[in-house]
């Protein structure tokens, strides 16, 4: 008689399955079940990730002892051709090596020329920063916040009559103050006032006419909610006045650029949301060119942050935003919601808004009302991406559709061996 088919595939005998890991504290699990000796996990936790990092302006004269480090401690990087050839005096380098490969050549960096000190200084804090898992408190001007505890959700109340997605439904002080404590009901952990719409092509609104819109909501809400209150604005004045009001933090569209804005956070002592966007919101789409759209508003942010550093605000009161939507077309949007946790690397806590905004439209089809599901997918996929707030007009489903990304990140943080065994791994995992 005949056998059975046969099969040319091997039999899965051994059960070989590609891992998916984020943390060193998950790498440090697995290797823990394969019952290794303990010593052992600490040493090899540290080799089974690859930290890509990218780093710009690099000399001719560094990149190749640069790359020639790294290659000595088993890593590698990449830097233009023309390095080899003298035709470029400067070059962007991707670094490729693991935590503990990190650890042996930043040393190795601080003791050499060209700059190298100062780039193995930068280097350490970006990957210290990406790392760092650790709830903290953002004090803002009234009231504090935690954040890195969980997905944060920041509920979006638009006293306007133009806003793209409810403008003209909350413009009555009484039905926004209702609506912001339909909010915090829903679980939102901050509720964000506006009073000037920012949607691209937006006619600018005086500080006079934003401050008739949004002062008598922050009246009406001050002491009556438990949760911070952000006021969104670009204007000085309005943000002194609403910080008086019960403010607690400034969510700013043009990410401090003001030096009166900076003057007026450092003064108050208010938290500040630094978003990138370039020009104005009536302007913003009028140039949407990127070489690198993600590094160029890394660069932005960067910049904007240490202006607000130097204008005397604490950087433990400082959140940034790439800006999703402002200044970008669908596929940078996308492309920045994609690569959102390399945000992290600057240190302070990220935020991102993409509900109901026209990227989603693209990607998605459909009228603004009918995008929900599309903005919920958005909000997990930054949460997974490590960031601290999502700032959305649908509070509650996203409340929701966040519990378990939280309840997913707790299972993965959970330590799988004693306490500080991992510290010369991760301190701060």
């Amino acid at each position: 008689m005949p056998g059975p088919p046969s099969d040319s595939r091997p039999k899965h005998r051994f059960g070989a399955r590609v891992l998916e890991w984020e943390r060193l504290s998950e790498i440090a699990r697995e290797i823990e079940r394969t019952e290794s000796d303990p010593e052992g996990v600490g040493i090899m936790t540290r080799k089974g990730r690859l930290f890509p990092v990218r780093v710009s302006d690099v000399s001719l004269k560094a990149s190749p002892l640069l790359k020639q480090e790294l290659l000595s401690v088993g890593g590698d990087a990449a830097h233009a051709r023309g390095i080899a050839d003298h035709s470029v005096g400067s070059s962007p380098v991707l670094l490729l090596a693991t935590w503990g490969q990190y650890r042996r050549l930043l040393p190795k960096l601080r003791r050499q020329p060209f700059g190298l000190p100062e780039l193995a200084d930068e280097v350490d804090r970006a990957l210290r920063a990406y790392t760092t898992h650790a709830p903290r408190t953002v004090t803002g001007a009234h009231r504090s916040f935690p954040v890195g505890d969980r997905p944060r959700v920041m509920g979006v109340v638009n006293v306007t009559p133009d806003s793209f997605s409810d403008g003209g439904r909350f413009l009555d002080p009484a039905s926004a103050i209702a609506h912001a404590r339909r909010l915090a009901e829903e679980g939102a952990s901050l509720v964000d006032i506006g009073g000037e719409s920012t949607r691209p092509g937006a006619s600018p609104v005086s500080p006079e006419a934003e401050w008739a819109r949004v002062g008598r909501v922050l009246d009406g809400l001050t002491g009556a909610l438990d949760v911070p209150l952000s006021i969104d604005t670009r204007h000085p004045e309005v943000a002194a006045k609403a910080i008086a009001a019960g403010a607690d933090l400034v969510n700013d569209v043009e990410g401090l650029r003001s030096e009166e804005m900076r003057r007026v956070v450092a003064r108050t002592g208010a938290a500040a949301v630094v978003m990138h966007m370039r020009g104005t919101p009536a302007t913003m789409q009028e140039n949407v060119e990127y070489a690198d759209v993600r590094t160029e508003v890394f660069r932005a942010l960067a910049d904007a942050t240490d202006r607000a550093i130097d204008a005397g605000i604490d950087a433990s009161k400082l959140l940034i935003d790439p800006g999703i939507g402002f200044g970008k077309s669908a596929e940078q949007s996308l492309e920045l919601l994609a690569h959102a946790g390399e945000f992290r690397s600057l240190g302070y806590p990220v935020v991102l808004g993409a509900s109901r905004k026209s990227f989603l439209g693209a990607a998605l089809g459909g009228p603004t009302v009918e995008r929900l599901e599309a903005g919920l997918a958005a909000a997990v996929l930054a949460a997974e991406r490590g960031v601290a707030i999502v700032r959305t007009h649908d509070v509650g489903p996203t409340v929701r559709a966040l519990a378990l990304v939280a309840a997913v990140e707790r299972d993965a943080a959970r330590p799988p061996i004693a306490p500080g065994a991992l510290a010369a791994t991760e301190p701060d995992d």
